[in-house]
């Protein structure tokens, strides 16, 4: 049997071999949702701790509605095999991502190298997608506001895996399942 090329499907196309949104319909939908002032207002904002609301998302995806007290923030964590956005809708949110694809499996620390990392501000309206097992943290760096963001998931998240870091070296702390903060 002998095979051709194989064509990669882009960021904002899928085949029909995994239906569902595509990043640019999570992306879309996160805005559309971070615009609606009525929907930002409701969300209840507690003074020590994140509160979300979970969102009917695009296509079968996940969706919140995250507040984000000042000085909060996510810790290194990925979302495993799913795509997804998010949008910050009030205040300013930063995001430390790692510009490398980690094993998805079979390792417990890994020494990253140097260059990879990358720092984002994401002010009110800023958007921000990304493919699978993209590491990253969130965080609300300001000591006197609070944040609001929208964020999609396709397919829904069947897990997360957190992280913890020292330096360059990066631990697998946790994996998390949907129960777990549902």
């Amino acid at each position: 049997m002998t095979s051709g090329p194989v064509q990669a499907t882009s960021p904002t196309q899928r085949s029909a071999d995994f239906p569902g949104p595509t990043p640019a319909q999570l992306l879309e939908f996160v805005r559309r949702t971070a615009a609606d002032a009525d929907l930002v207002s409701a969300l209840p904002l507690d003074p020590e701790g994140r509160t979300w609301a979970r969102l009917d998302g695009p296509g079968g995806s996940e969706a919140w509605l995250i507040g984000w007290p000042p000085g909060t923030g996510t810790g290194w964590h990925d979302h495993a095999e799913s795509i997804g956005a998010f949008t910050t809708a009030t205040g300013e949110l930063t995001e430390n991502a790692l510009a490398v694809r980690l094993p998805a499996e079979g390792w417990r620390s890994l020494e990253l190298a140097e260059g990879i990392d990358r720092r984002r501000k994401l002010p009110p309206g800023a958007s921000r997608s990304f493919g699978h097992h993209h590491v990253h943290e969130v965080l609300n760096e300001s000591r006197t506001e609070h944040a609001v963001s929208v964020h999609a998931y396709y397919p829904p998240l069947p897990l997360m895996r957190r992280f913890g870091r020292t330096g360059s070296v990066l631990r697998l702390e946790q994996v998390e399942r949907p129960e777990d903060w549902q």
